[in-house]
């Protein structure tokens, strides 16, 4: 059984509720927010959970072993390395860090401290991207070709009336940070890391300091070619994947939060093979028929590789190239440049990317 303290009562409701799916592996044994009554109402939901309003407090109690880092983006970085420098297991949501530069600093001060650093990114557990996942394994999808992605989303003042929405300050990033770095992690899983990018971002829907609309272009490293539009502006929340492939081209449905819980299509570009690719998916359904998804399918692995097992992981490495993809897209759309990754760290966009900072505006 391993002990969790979640710090942050807001998204770590939906943390509470992977952790709880997972009852015989996890214990969440405390539940640290400033706001005592949501503390509290959060902490209610498990059995011998306390809340706390001191970070320190929890970081410090030897009774827990994994700090799950829910709280604002601003905060990631800084407690992280505390929970480290108490040699805890670290969960974090996105984004990982606020610079590609404080990134590299978390993993080797999680190496420095032999502890797992696991950057949340839940949207890689789901029964359309374990189908997916398997025809790949199989041998059945063939090359990466193109993929057009969809972060359309509604936030408008209601969302923006959170103190630290919405400034370079506290949220560190807009849409492309906070939103569509999900779909941008996801979609490496199938085509592999960006390798180049180009972008253009506005602020066009909401009077906030950070961008709240995207259009991105960019190259992966199996040589597929990715198009991302991301706004805040969307008349409801959906989120869209169509991946083309060189024998198969598959497509999720629209869920914001969860597209891999969503029936995916998955068609043969040669009619032929769409029997092979039906045959397989049948296997490959009822191999992961049990496997949980969302928080749930994460924290899962997270367990499996904790005990030293073979697990599905999302790598501290995965996190710090979304880090450094964010870095890029800032970069490109701010300069005109098509800007190649792995970023040179000496670019003092890898040390701050907000605007005052002395990058390009």
């Amino acid at each position: 059984m391993r002990t969790v303290a979640i710090l942050g009562a807001g998204i770590g409701t939906q943390h509470m509720d992977g952790f709880l799916a997972l009852r015989d592996i996890y214990e969440v044994k405390a539940v640290c927010d400033t706001d005592t009554a949501k503390a509290q109402n959060l902490a209610a939901t498990a059995s011998g959970c306390k809340a706390v309003a001191d970070i320190d407090v929890v970081i410090d109690d030897p009774n827990i072993d994994i700090i799950d880092i829910c709280l604002p983006p601003h905060l990631h970085g800084p407690v992280a390395l505390k929970a480290f420098a108490a040699g805890k297991h670290v969960i974090c949501e996105k984004p990982l860090a606020g610079s590609v530069l404080e990134a590299d600093e978390l993993r080797k001060a999680a190496d420095a401290a032999s502890c797992l650093f696991a950057p949340i990114f839940q949207y890689r557990y789901g029964h359309g991207i374990y189908q997916l996942a398997g025809l790949q394994q199989r041998g059945l999808a063939g090359t990466p070709l193109v993929a057009t992605l969809e972060t359309h989303w509604n936030r408008g003042a209601g969302y923006y009336s959170v103190a630290w929405r919405g400034r370079w300050e506290s949220e560190r990033g807009g849409a492309v940070l906070g939103h569509a770095i999900h779909i941008h992690d996801l979609v490496t899983l199938f085509f592999g890391p960006v390798t180049q990018v180009t972008a253009l971002l506005d602020t066009r829907v909401n009077a906030v300091e950070l961008e709240d609309c995207a259009a991105i272009s960019m190259n992966t490293e199996s040589g597929g070619l990715v198009t991302s539009s991301v706004t805040l502006g969307g008349a409801g929340d959906t989120s869209r994947l169509r991946l083309v492939f060189s024998a198969l081209t598959a497509e999720s449905g629209r869920n914001p939060y969860a597209p891999g819980a969503d029936a995916w299509r998955f068609a043969g570009r040669d009619p032929e093979n769409q029997g092979a690719i039906d045959a397989a998916l049948i296997e490959i359904d009822s191999q992961i028929i049990d496997r949980p998804g969302g928080y749930a399918g994460q924290f899962l692995e997270i367990s499996k590789h904790l005990d030293g097992g073979e697990a599905e992981m999302v790598t501290v490495d995965d996190g710090v190239r979304s880090i450094e993809l964010v870095a890029a897209i800032y970069q490109a759309a701010r300069t005109g440049d098509r800007m190649a990754l792995p970023l040179d760290r000496a670019l003092p966009i890898c040390s701050d990317w907000t605007p005052g900072s002395g990058q390009a505006q």
